[in-house]
């Protein structure tokens, strides 16, 4: 039992009181009556409100003088003991109310009732006037300014126990008040109050062990000096000495029976209490403190009374926990002087610390690891050869944290020298020059006794922070591989010599390249000045070494394949410009000369690929050894392309008599050509040929062995992409092109037709390749002319060019928009095509009216949001170029506005059918106007409201049921203030809600001709009436939940598939746009003929919707205004199909709430 389980017989030792008790009975009074007076029966009062004179004189609490840390601590305490002796009732309040304010109540503690009230009053008064839903509280608030503050409240309560620690924590007052406070605190169900009470009683409590311990120091200092004065001799005995040091040392245990009372009452009271909390941050305050207080006083705390709660709480639910605990422990195994107060703990708990390695929490597995490797260090007895074990696979995992920690547990156990020197002297008399040797023969066992050889590179980056100069020693390792052992020394076996030279290829990968491998860590990351030069350094060091090495490896191991690919992988870490710089030529030969070896004896893919990789590495035309690599590179292509093409003719005379040695010198030699072909441009060669006429009688007479019309196959592949890049380099537009025919003919419309069987051959382009298709476009086809004419090397400024240049952007637009309308490249990509319609009109203006006419086809509402998007697009761009205060009256804003006017006109006058894509603008526009906040305040209007305006141009198309809701939508984005606001600045919000609300008796449904269509029209008219798009959001109707389905169409997307698909023709063999259109024209001259309707059918299918809808209409300026703005609008006249008169039906409201809750914008 530890002195602080020991409570004393209660000779003058106080009992502390609970909150809300009267004092014990057996309390020593140390203060008259008259200085408690009524406080001396209230212990656990709080306040926190009490104003104290700042240096300006303005009043200011203690929460608000700690909260704004400006003041030194020490100062703060320094005014506030100054105040207790003044007045402590009033000190004590500010105190009590600190704490209250901490927990973020806004009530405050009067005199009254700190006086008067008992602690669970008061408490419960506090409670009361607690909102616990507010959220935070000032010490769980993110942020900088906030996480000073707890750390200025920590540093505060520490600083004021320092500071009182002579006097005014013995006055039997204050320390009673605070500690019954923080109790009844602690005890409460509102968790601010219980958080920020133990944090405060976690943090007295570590003050109070500091206060004792330092008593402690003191007891013992002076019975020492009382033991030497009392030793004297009689006439040299200072009496009046003893006495004094008596009366000292009876007064320090005085005190040091107070702070033990007083560190009781917390531990007893708070800590036992929260340590097992519901909150896992309450429950790892007290873990954190107590493992504070055994390394600070372990005579009194590091036992097992105090160690229990640590080794309990390893097994709790919530990491955060469990990594408290681990840090707590690593800090006392790092002592090794408390090992001996430690060894039941760590017999009791070491398995569950082992299992900790394994932590599902990669945070904590780290710490238990390293906390294992501070037991080993302690005592390597302490863990058994399974516990060892179940770390040392650890080094293999995919998290780098973890396996950098079990690599120091391992180099801790197996490749720390025990005896440096002796090593050193062994090396020396067996004439090496590295003591390292057994060392490195204990990583290759290691490495193979895992059974995890693939992951080399794993296990040497997990070593490469604890054993580094272990792996860097490369000249060991070359001595290992290249000598003859020495008598009495095991010699390296077969496999151990492969793994050694996996090892070592790691080791000079991880060296080079300064980061870690394939699957550990999330990217490379920027190394610092000082990595930088040691990886130079490193580089330098072992392409010095190798250089010289490498030459001798390959020749003792050329004929084993699985050590030669290793090999072969060193030069792509090498600094080339050392060959060159060191006058090492002569080395660079031999090289050569040793890959050429290998070439020759093997036919092992792996092998002639490292070969080839090693070649197209020295050939790098930034190095002075390029000639020297490409004549021998070129000498050996010239002889396997002799060989090559003789041994073809033979077996090709041979025919059916062809022997195996005719099929094993076609193979051997076409494996080897491959391989280099692969890296290689051979096509100088003329390899393709041979290849071909080895497929074509294969094909013929079909005598062909499998493997060589597969290598065929593989070179004449690799011939044909050699040929497409020297094709591709100097024509990107051909590239291009070629592209999006491939894409074409791979799309998913491939499996049309029952052909499910051509699955495999489909390919989607990914959004990357989606993008770079669209640059390619925005960079060649939406160019000014004066680029193209600069552009245009050599060629007059005549209209045959311009022409010409012309027709070639035309086909590339129509490539890439063909891609959107057969829905390959995603919709969304169209935006930054609409967006040029007005400015490329005369160019384009075809193309693009074309492109948005067949995907408002496939999909109306994607299209509407593709259409808003487009001018969001160039709103931003205005935005980044003016700044954020337009000017409205601009022609760009105005440009801008145009292009809306024409997009809304291109919705037609049938606004049923267009109803839910008008709605969808609207919905995107608004959300897209009030996206962010003006940085200014909310007085001053959003960056993008100006948008509203342009908004206002599709306002029209809006039935007047919807433009109510509409309206209704916009105002959940307004605040009062801006609805009262008339200035310049929000006459955007100010027209577009105009534009809702005016106008709704202009509406006008869609006349169709011919009789049938006006009764249709005036049954649509009383539908609409009668129930409307939009329901109100509130309505709870069955009609609702009935139409509900259609609710998330907008959410759900869905591409009918109503093109055709397309013929697999070369869009460079496409017929003119404008050609195409004029012929389109003539077929057109009669609107509403027979011939015209079918033409359109067999173009849009059974559901498909022109893009202009004309109607016939009374007024003839009307018509003639509509003819102006489109040329080309169509006048049809459809009977109405099923699919029609579905979207005629009645659907629920757009913008009702559970579907803007669910709605998932298109991602673009």
């Amino acid at each position: 039992m530890s002195e602080l389980d020991d409570t004393g017989d209660g000779k003058t030792k106080k009992k502390r009181g609970r909150p809300g008790r009267p004092p014990a009975p057996s309390k020593k009074p140390r203060k008259s009556p008259s200085e408690k007076g009524p406080m001396g029966v209230q212990r656990g009062r709080k306040a926190n409100g009490m104003a104290q004179q700042n240096g300006e004189g303005d009043p200011v609490t203690l929460f608000e003088v700690v909260k704004q840390g400006k003041s030194a601590m020490q100062s703060v305490v320094d005014d506030w003991i100054e105040s207790y002796r003044q007045d402590r009732d009033l000190a004590l309040l500010d105190l009590i109310n600190f704490f209250i304010q901490c927990s973020g109540c806004k009530g405050t503690v009067r005199i009254e009732m700190f006086r008067n009230m008992q602690n669970a009053e008061i408490i419960r008064k506090m409670t009361e006037e607690f909102d616990e839903d507010s959220g935070d509280y000032p010490l769980t608030i993110s942020g900088p300014l906030w996480k000073k503050f707890r750390y200025n409240f920590c540093e505060f309560i520490c600083v004021l126990i320092r500071q009182c620690q002579y006097s005014i924590i013995y006055d039997e007052y204050m320390m009673d008040t605070v500690i019954s406070l923080l109790t009844g605190l602690s005890d409460s169900q509102v968790r601010a109050f219980r958080h920020t009470s133990t944090l405060a009683a976690m943090k007295l409590m570590t003050a109070l062990v500091n206060v004792a311990l330092n008593l402690s120091i003191n007891q013992d200092n002076t019975q020492r000096q009382y033991e030497a004065e009392r030793n004297k001799m009689a006439g040299k005995r200072a009496n009046e000495k003893l006495e004094l040091l008596l009366q000292r040392r009876k007064e320090l245990q005085e005190n040091q029976d107070e702070i033990e009372n007083m560190m009781n009452s917390i531990f007893k009271g708070i800590f036992v209490h929260r340590y097992r909390d519901a909150i896992a941050e309450i429950r790892a305050i007290c873990i954190e403190e107590i493992g504070v207080w055994m390394k600070m006083y372990s005579d009194a705390f590091l036992n097992d009374s105090y160690l229990k709660y640590v080794g309990w709480t390893l097994h709790d639910r919530q990491g955060e926990v469990r990594l408290k605990c681990l840090k707590a422990l690593q800090n006392l195994y790092t002592n090794r002087e408390l090992f001996p107060k430690l060894e039941l703990f760590t017999n009791r708990f070491k398995d569950r610390i082992v299992s900790m390695t394994l932590d599902k929490e990669y945070d904590v597995a780290v710490e238990a690891i390293r906390l294992v490797t501070l037991i080993l260090q302690g005592s390597e007895d302490a863990l058994s050869n399974e516990d060892c074990e179940n770390v040392y696979h650890l080094v293999y995992s995919a998290h780098r944290p973890v396996a950098v920690a079990a690599g120091e547990f391992l180099h801790r156990k197996l490749f720390s020298r025990h005896d440096p020197q002796a090593e050193e002297a062994l090396a020396k008399r067996r004439g090496r020059s590295s003591p390292n040797g057994n060392l490195i023969r204990m990583l290759v066992l290691f490495f193979l006794e895992s059974e995890l050889h693939e992951h080399a590179a794993y296990l040497v980056d997990s070593l490469w922070e604890s054993s580094q100069e272990l792996l860097k020693d490369w000249e060991c390792m070359t001595e290992l591989l290249l000598e003859e052992p020495v008598q009495g020394e095991e010699v390296l076996l077969d496999r151990q010599e492969s793994a050694l030279i996996e090892l070592t290829v790691c080791t000079i990968r991880q060296a080079a390249e300064a980061h870690p491998p394939v699957g550990r860590g999330t990217g490379k990351r920027v190394l610092t000045a000082k990595e930088r030069k040691m990886q130079i350094d490193d580089k330098n060091k072992l392409t010095e070494h190798f250089i010289m090495a490498l030459p001798m490896l390959l020749s003792k191991y050329q004929t084993d394949a699985e050590k030669v690919a290793n090999l072969l992988q060193i030069p792509q870490y090498f600094d080339l410009d050392v060959y060159s710089a060191g006058r090492m030529e002569k080395h660079l030969e031999a090289l050569l000369k040793q890959i050429k070896f290998v070439v020759e004896k093997h036919t092992d893919t792996e092998v002639l690929e490292a070969c080839s990789k090693t070649y197209c590495i020295l050939c790098s035309e930034e190095y002075t050894i390029m000639n020297r690599v490409d004549i021998a590179h070129s000498q050996l292509i010239d002889e396997l392309a002799d060989r090559f093409s003789h041994s073809v003719e033979e077996l090709l005379q041979a025919g059916e008599e062809a022997d195996d040695d005719d099929i094993y010198n076609v193979l051997s030699t076409l494996k080897r050509l491959t391989a280099f072909h692969n890296a290689h441009d051979l096509t100088r060669w003329d390899l393709f040929g041979n290849c071909y006429r080895l497929l074509r009688t294969g094909i013929e007479q079909g005598s062909m062995p499998e493997q060589i019309a597969v290598q065929a196959l593989q070179c004449s592949h690799y011939s044909i992409l050699w040929q497409l890049v020297k094709i591709t380099e100097g024509a990107p537009s051909k590239a291009f092109m070629l592209l999006c025919d491939l894409l074409m003919i791979f799309s998913h419309q491939l499996t049309t037709g029952s052909r499910e069987g051509l699955q495999p051959l489909v390919f989607n382009p990914d959004s990357t390749l989606q993008n770079e298709l669209l640059n390619f476009i925005l960079d060649h086809v939406f160019i000014d002319q004066d680029d193209e004419n600069q552009s245009m090397e050599g060629d007059e400024e005549d209209e045959a060019n311009k022409i010409e240049a012309l027709h070639k952007r035309r086909n590339l637009l129509a490539a890439f928009s063909k891609l959107i309308i057969y829905d390959i490249v995603d919709m969304p990509a169209a935006a930054d095509i609409f967006k040029h319609y007005m400015k490329y009109y005369n160019d384009y203006g075809d193309i693009i009216k074309e492109t948005l006419s067949k995907t408002r086809q496939t999909d109306k509402i994607l299209c509407a949001k593709t259409l808003i998007l487009s001018l969001q697009q160039l709103f931003n761009e205005l935005i980044q170029d003016q700044g954020p205060n337009l000017d409205r009256t601009s022609s760009h804003v105005s440009g801008i506005k145009e292009l809306a006017r024409r997009f809304a006109l291109t919705f037609g006058l049938d606004q049923i059918k267009t109803r839910e894509a008008v709605a969808t603008l609207h919905k995107d526009g608004i959300e897209f106007a009030f996206k962010y906040q003006n940085p200014k305040g909310p007085e001053y209007p959003p960056p993008n409201l100006a948008f509203l305006e342009v908004l206002c141009e599709f306002s029209s198309k809006l039935l007047r049921q919807d433009k109510k809701t509409v309206h209704s939508y916009l105002e959940n984005f307004m605040t009062e203030q801006m609805m009262e606001r008339r200035e310049d600045i929000w006459l955007p919000l100010i027209s577009y809600r105009n534009s809702l609300l005016t106008g709704g008796d202009e509406d006008r449904m869609s006349i169709t001709s011919g009789s049938s269509s006006s009764k249709g029209g005036s049954i649509r008219s009383k539908k609409v009436s009668s129930h409307g798009l939009f329901c109100v959001w509130c309505r709870g109707s069955a009609e609702e939940s009935v139409e509900g389905s259609w609710m998330i169409r907008n959410d759900t997307l869905q591409t009918p598939g109503a093109l055709q698909t397309p013929q697999l023709t070369s869009t460079v063999l496409r017929e003119n746009p404008r050609q195409a259109a004029e012929h389109l024209s003539e077929q057109n001259s009669e609107p509403g003929s027979e011939s015209d309707y079918v033409h359109k059918r067999g173009l849009m299918e059974d559901d498909a919707e022109p893009i202009f809808e004309d109607v016939m209409m009374s007024s003839r300026g009307q018509l003639e205004d509509m003819s102006e703005e489109f040329e080309d609008t169509m006048v049809i006249d459809l009977p109405p199909s099923r699919n029609r008169r579905e979207r005629a039906e009645l659907r629920p409201d757009f913008f009702d709430s559970a579907a803007m809750i669910e709605d998932e914008s298109v991602r673009l």
